[in-house]
């Protein structure tokens, strides 16, 4: 299938400015050059539109009051017909030329539903920010079955949309993104799909320079929202299993790490992962929540308010 299924790169947008422009320069070296580049613009005003036109993209634009991460996904998946989309972000830029070839590549295998790419950190980041890339997205390649799944507990669906393709055939039968969800719509369709089915590939020779130097306080709200989608969705918890052993992993992997390189930042570590927790647990319990807190907490404040219609288009 790969090497004649058309292909359709589809990225959000907000405001991307001049530093979406290298974004464009690390597409166009791509050997495999995309069908078509859908770019959904929550109402840029700094030119980011313009930009898009002028390297050939498709635009549409949806009011910011509309935007979701699961809703504009979903909108953008219906407004495409190509076999494979390939959903990123406008932050997150193919390392090489080879990168989305080889994503591509993966859907070599018939049953495979979605295959996201390894995020490495920028050249800029500190010991922290680049932990959690290692982490997250380790060298090794890795194929999630249905029937494997209960191994992988949580970590079973993962996926990531900054820079994740999907077989448009599997994503419609798994429903879609869903029409509401204030972050990790990746993950809710990687456990559809696993569900329907489908597994899931993890193909670490196709990278992406991604990663982000969050404050304490962000990463409270990050992790606030991630605790509110799991609130909204307490099937993938109870279907797949809590998160907890992972969080242990995680800060075990975090402090062996520093302490070859930077000792001197694990009590900074140790007080993010203390906050995190506490932002995960708040977010759980977010409809318990006054609304004024919640748009306090939340890193995704647009999501709490009452939501704007989506354009009815069709490319």
């Amino acid at each position: 299938m790969p090497t004649q299924a058309s292909v359709a790169v589809v990225v959000p947008t907000l405001n991307a400015g001049e530093p979406w422009r290298p974004w464009w320069q690390a597409l166009r070296r791509q050997t495999l050059q995309p069908d078509r580049v859908l770019v959904v613009d929550s109402e840029s005003g700094d030119g980011t539109p313009d930009m898009a036109r002028e390297h050939g993209a498709q635009l549409v634009t949806v009011p910011r009051t509309a935007f979701n991460h699961g809703g504009t996904r979903a909108h953008a998946a219906t407004l495409v017909d190509e076999q494979i989309l390939v959903f990123m972000t406008q932050d997150a830029m193919l390392e090489d030329a080879g990168s989305l070839a080889r994503l591509v590549q993966a859907f070599e295998l018939p049953e495979l539903g979605a295959a996201y790419g390894r995020q490495l950190a920028r050249a800029q980041a500190g010991p922290i920010e680049r932990h959690n890339r290692l982490f997250s997205y380790p060298a090794q390649s890795r194929l999630v079955t249905p029937a494997e799944a209960p191994r992988w507990g949580i970590r079973a669906p993962f996926l990531s949309d900054s820079y994740t393709a999907y077989r448009r055939s599997a994503l419609m039968r798994a429903g879609n993104f869903p029409d509401r969800a204030i972050v990790s719509e990746d993950m809710y369709v990687g456990a559809r799909m696993l569900q329907d089915g489908w597994s899931l590939a993890y193909v670490a020779e196709a990278t992406a320079v991604h990663s982000h130097a969050y404050s304490i306080a962000g990463d409270v709200r990050r992790y606030f929202d991630i605790g509110a989608f799991y609130s909204e969705q307490a099937w993938l918890l109870r279907d797949f299993g809590g998160g907890g052993g992972e969080g242990v992993r995680f800060v075990r992997s975090e402090v062996a790490y520093l302490l070859r390189r930077a000792p001197w930042l694990i009590p900074e570590a140790l007080l993010r992962s203390a906050c995190k927790l506490a932002g995960f647990h708040l977010g759980r319990r977010q409809q318990r929540l006054p609304h004024g807190l919640r748009l306090s907490l939340s890193g995704q404040k647009y999501y709490w308010r009452e939501p704007g219609s989506l354009p009815s288009q069709r490319l």
